[in-house]
């Protein structure tokens, strides 16, 4: 049964009727036209997935878009600003961490989590934050290294 959910967008407020059932991925690329979000194993699993609900990383595949009514989403279209990629992709972009790319947005999204509640991880901890977004092309080591640098660039900025 289709019913009017509302919540925030990308910091640009939504509203629209949908099945509350279908999974906020569905809604994402069928509704709204926001493929960066990929669907991967439809099991909440590979990370491919991955958004900002209320700044916290979330599986979108696993989540009914009913949920999310009133909170904030942030996919991997909203991480840049005013045309300028977020450090994080600035970072993937620099070490070629997305050979085929299918991860790389669930991967930028938990990072980001990740990074905001870890300002300052050892490598040891970027690897045991990532563990459990997959990458099907097998580059972790250019995921960990763009993490890595990503922390530093955007501690940089906050001393600023």
């Amino acid at each position: 049964m289709k019913q009017k959910i509302s919540f925030k967008l990308n910091q640009k407020p939504v509203s629209l009727e949908v099945n509350g059932s279908e999974s906020l991925l569905t809604v994402l690329r069928e509704y709204l036209d926001l493929t960066g979000t990929k669907f991967g194993c439809g099991l909440g699993e590979c990370g491919a997935c991955t958004v900002l609900i209320d700044q916290k990383a979330e599986r979108s595949c696993m989540v009914a878009v009913e949920d999310v009514a009133g909170k904030d989403i942030t996919t991997i279209e909203g991480l840049s600003s005013n045309g300028t990629l977020h450090p994080i992709q600035k970072a993937f972009v620099a070490h070629d961490s997305l050979q085929c790319g299918f991860c790389t947005p669930g991967m930028i999204m938990n990072a980001y989590d990740f990074l905001s509640r870890n300002p300052n991880p050892s490598r040891t901890e970027i690897i045991k934050g990532m563990e459990e977004n997959l990458c099907r092309c097998g580059s972790y080591n250019r995921i960990v290294d763009a993490i890595e640098t990503a922390a530093v660039t955007m501690n940089q900025k906050t001393k600023l």
